[in-house]
């Protein structure tokens, strides 16, 4: 089953460990103790209160009917006293229900607020390999639909299972307390009652399973068509589109009448088979009525009782289910925070935000001039037994700038990514500054990063937040500077609010290049003391590329730079060129003296200029 944005828990799914999920929640309800036993104390009360109303009300009746009986007249002064004795319990139901609803939404909400917190921490903590095996629905399904669902149970059912259990026993015990007989009566059609909703139940969960999988169909169909509306218009795949939609729309209609249908029926048949009752009810208690066994308003009372047996039955049904979809989502949620995280033996813990003393010191040992970067036998693959880089050897010394060059699959990005220690070696190391990069934090080693990649990444917020982004302590001045390195400044002031423009969630209200100059001067203002671009210039036009790469000159002065080009042309000036071939280097030199052995590096090169 998809999970995206738009899902919704199904009813009755079940967790693979109920209890497992159960207890671990109980965890986080454990702070909460005393407000739980305010809550369960306010909703007893306010239950308690509405339970014994109706049989006020039947006093309330008989004292009408005792006076027309006896032809004094009815009492209206004790009829008075009667009634506002009966609005007061109606107010201390309503004070304590509200009570316990405010404790149980504020318990909730806190509860809820932790798990996202605990999720957001979590996934700085995850490995990249695990987020390359997940889909992006699959994340967000955690945060979203899993995360509500349990909200949704503490604020609502938990209450509601308490009030609707209380209620059952209460109505049981006034009914009893006016007629065993009619008792029995009553309840005689409760296991009819309970027989249907398990058939209905039964029949609805198939339905509401296809209506969930046709919903993430069109939800994922949607999403497709509208990040590809222009590639469908510009192949004119319009009709083809809305035939696909129709079809998966047919199905969820079909799937959720069904699902509707079914459960719809509950309610109306419970009704019908709950009126027979009721009408059994009406006579038995006529009879006995008539026979001196019960008063009129006690026959009112009872009714009053049996008509709200019946919800209350219904919602410990709903809530029964709402828990095992519940326990569900709580358990994907405990499975995340529960993956293991990245191995940084270095790394603060989570709720430490300080670094340890041993990578203080190493990071602190580096100065700028020292930043050289060397590969050492380096192996690593994705998958086991499928290595893409092959025994890879290289040393940058401080300053140079390292062009990497290849065809496409082999392993230029995977270079950068195990710099970065976003995968962990499959076997020899990596050092910067002669310190194994195992030596530091992640953070720490990132920091001595700035990276520019060909796929743009900006979030929605003005352009100063974005370009800030690269180092959240910048000045105004500082920020400007930098836009100005990245040929950007002069762009942003033609704009109606400069550098306070707002970039939209999807970042479509500017071009592809002005994105990448965005990124170009977000690194310009890390100043990074090892740089790392991978086809930083693949977007801008030709001007602005000279341009960028005359600023970009000036910004690998004196720093160490990993240059990943397909545009060879880009690359002439590197100091050293590397030749990547199928996970090792194949070809290493400078651009003149590569053509000249004319062999891989000069048939790319020829190739793009043929």
């Amino acid at each position: 089953m998809r999970h995206g944005p738009g899902a919704q828990m199904m009813p009755g799914e079940k967790a693979k460990n109920f209890g497992a999920a159960i207890k671990t929640l109980m965890k986080y309800l454990r702070p909460y103790r005393i407000r739980l036993v305010l809550v369960f104390i306010f909703a007893i009360a306010g239950t308690v209160f509405t339970i014994i109303s109706p049989a006020i009300l039947g006093n309330a009746t008989d004292e009408v009917v005792k006076g027309l009986m006896s032809g004094k007249g009815i009492d209206f002064g004790k009829l008075l006293d009667i009634l506002l004795f009966l609005c007061g319990l109606y107010g201390m139901s309503f004070a304590f229900s509200s009570a316990q609803g405010i404790i149980m939404a504020g318990i909730s909400q806190h509860i809820t607020y932790r798990l996202r917190k605990e999720l957001s921490e979590k996934m700085d903590r995850m490995p990249l390999r695990y987020f390359d095996s997940k889909t992006h629905g699959e994340i967000q399904s955690h945060f979203i639909n899993d995360i509500e669902t349990v909200n949704q149970t503490l604020s609502q059912s938990i209450t509601q299972s308490i009030t609707s259990i209380v209620t059952i026993a209460g109505i049981l015990v006034m009914m009893v307390r006016i007629s065993i007989l009619m008792t029995i009566t009553a309840l005689v059609v409760l296991p009819l009652s309970m027989i249907f909703i398990k058939f209905i139940v039964g029949r609805s969960q198939k339905q509401f399973k296809k209506q969930q999988d046709s919903l993430g169909d069109v939800n994922g169909h949607v999403e497709e068509m509208y990040t590809g509306h222009k590639e469908i218009q510009a192949f004119n795949q319009e009709d083809n589109a809305l035939d696909t939609f129709n079809r998966i729309n047919d199905n969820l209609c079909e799937s959720a009448w069904k699902s509707q249908f079914l459960s719809g029926l509950m309610i109306p048949v419970t009704n019908f088979i709950g009126n027979l009752g009721y009408v059994a009810v009406c006579i038995l208690g006529g009879y006995l009525a008539i026979n001196g066994k019960v008063t009129i308003g006690d026959i009112q009372a009872f009714i009053q009782y049996v008509r709200s047996f019946n919800q209350p039955l219904s919602l410990v049904a709903n809530i029964a289910n709402m828990l095992q979809s519940t326990a569900a989502a709580a358990e994907r949620v405990f499975e995340f925070l529960d993956e293991e995280d990245e191995a940084d033996p270095y790394a603060p813990e989570p709720e430490d935000h300080t670094s340890s003393v041993q990578t203080k010191k190493v990071f602190s040992d580096l100065s700028s001039p020292e930043y050289s970067v060397k590969f050492d036998h380096v192996s690593f693959g994705y998958v086991k037994d499928q290595p893409v880089i092959k025994d890879f050897s290289y040393e940058a010394r401080p300053g140079d700038r390292i062009a990497i060059v290849g065809p496409t699959g082999a392993g230029k990005t995977t270079i950068v990514k195990l710099l970065l220690r976003y995968y962990e070696l499959d076997s020899g190391s990596i050092c910067v500054g002669g310190h194994d990069i195992k030596d530091f934090s992640r953070k720490d080693l990132r920091s001595m990063f700035s990276m520019v990649l060909q796929d743009t990444w900006l979030f929605r917020g003005t352009l100063k937040e974005n370009i800030r982004y690269g180092r959240m302590d910048a000045s105004d001045e500082e920020v400007t500077e930098a836009a100005k390195s990245a040929h950007i400044h002069h762009y942003i002031q033609t704009l109606p609010r400069g550098y306070e423009m707002e970039i939209n969630e999807e970042a479509s209200n500017i071009s592809q290049g002005e994105k990448q100059l965005l990124t170009i001067a977000r690194a310009f203002l890390a100043d990074s003391p090892i740089l790392i671009l991978d086809e930083a210039t693949s977007s801008v036009d030709t001007r602005t590329e000279k341009m960028i790469q005359k600023a970009m000159l000036s910004l690998m002065a004196d720093r160490t730079s990993f240059v990943i080009a397909h545009r060879l042309s880009t690359i002439k000036d590197a100091d050293w060129i590397l030749v990547i071939r199928d996970g090792d280097i194949t070809e290493q030199g400078k651009h003149e003296d590569l053509l000249a052995k004319n062999g891989f590096y000069a048939e790319l090169y020829n190739s793009q200029f043929s």
